[in-house]
């Protein structure tokens, strides 16, 4: 649509109104509701070496204590000075060194953590810690108190995704800091997944919170599935072999704000071309390709982080065998009504 042409008697009652502060909406429909995706953000690749050497230098420059959390964020370039990777997620890579720990704290955000390179530091979520490794899906629920600590002898990276660009556009931020750097452990090492992740749940179980109770959903495991599933040789056009991170307790998304998913792409494999409306972040976990989206072609490897922005089509070529992690704001859109895919037929 384009806007009502201009006249020196509209122009003078525009003027007039704007003081009021009012303005007509037949001058700026086009802008607000678009036939499609109308989004700032843009495909773009970051790679992980050189990510790693800059929070290396970063680490000699500022503790893990002094900055709450040493993380360099993940700005998408056409969102810059936003700390945004896509209009409604943030990301970032965060790093952890020997024996340092990232002090307790709870917020209203929603976060993931996904492991790059390390084992055996850990985080703790509401009185409970896990140890980490590489490929592992953590979450930390809104609201939950959560502390990260490193006490191997070599540095932790891990990709952070979290819902803050949503949540400050609802002005519902909240934060508070914890009386210790690490809190008081209440629950044994792998309480949550004796309860909840075994296909059982305790008798009188009922959800106190939205996100899964499951906090960490270990890649070995995840892998594994993945695997025997290729047996059957169901590859789906558009995605390969693709899962979702699920909350045992309703079937649901781990997470209430954002969708979390694991896919793997055999050796010579092209997808159709896709497209849907959540921009989608991808951690590439294992193996080499590249990727088409729009006008962009991006190649990757272990540990590169790219985005696919809204209702951008994109399609995936692996040279090898290769295992994608990615998140999206999916769960929002299908509460709402709105999520849109396009499988080629466009």
């Amino acid at each position: 649509m384009s806007a009502p042409a201009e006249t020196p008697e509209r122009t003078a009652f525009y003027a007039k109104i704007d003081k009021q502060n009012l303005t007509p909406l037949w001058t700026v429909l086009g802008a607000l509701i678009t036939p499609e995706p109308r989004s700032a953000c843009v495909p773009f690749v970051w790679r992980f070496d050189e990510i790693r050497a800059a929070m290396i230098e970063a680490g000699g420059l500022i503790t893990a204590k002094e900055a709450e959390r040493r993380v360099l964020i993940l700005e998408n370039p056409g969102l810059r000075g936003q700390s945004k990777i896509t209009t409604s997620l943030y990301a970032g890579v965060q790093l952890v060194l020997p024996h340092e720990v990232a002090p307790a704290h709870r917020h209203s955000q929603s976060a993931l953590r996904f492991v790059l390179e390390g084992s055996g530091a850990h985080t703790s979520v509401d009185g409970e810690r896990t140890e980490m490794q590489v490929g592992d899906f953590v979450i930390t629920p809104s609201g939950a108190w959560h502390d990260h600590g490193n006490h191997t002898d070599k540095p932790m990276f891990w990709l952070d995704g979290l819902d803050i660009p949503l949540i400050q556009f609802l002005d519902a931020s909240f934060l508070e800091h914890g009386s210790a750097d690490e809190q008081t452990i209440t629950r044994p090492l792998g309480d949550a997944p004796a309860r909840f992740g075994a296909n059982m749940l305790p008798v009188d179980y009922h959800p106190a919170k939205m996100t899964s109770p499951i906090f960490n959903y270990p890649y070995a495991r995840s892998r594994e599935a993945l695997e025997t599933m290729r047996r059957s040789q169901e590859w789906d056009p558009c995605h390969g072999l693709k899962m979702r991170y699920i909350n045992p307790a309703n079937g649901a998304h781990a997470m209430p704000t954002i969708g979390a998913f694991l896919q793997l792409l055999p050796k010579g494999f092209a997808t159709a071309r896709y497209r849907s409306t959540d921009a989608t972040v991808f951690s590439v976990v294992e193996g080499h390709g590249i990727s088409h989206v729009g006008d962009t072609t991006i190649s990757w490897g272990p540990k590169d982080t790219f985005v696919v922005p809204s209702w951008k089509p994109v399609t995936h070529e692996a040279s090898e065998d290769a295992v994608l992690f990615s998140f999206s704001d999916r769960p929002v859109h299908e509460k709402l009504g709105i999520w849109r895919e396009d499988r080629g037929n466009a």
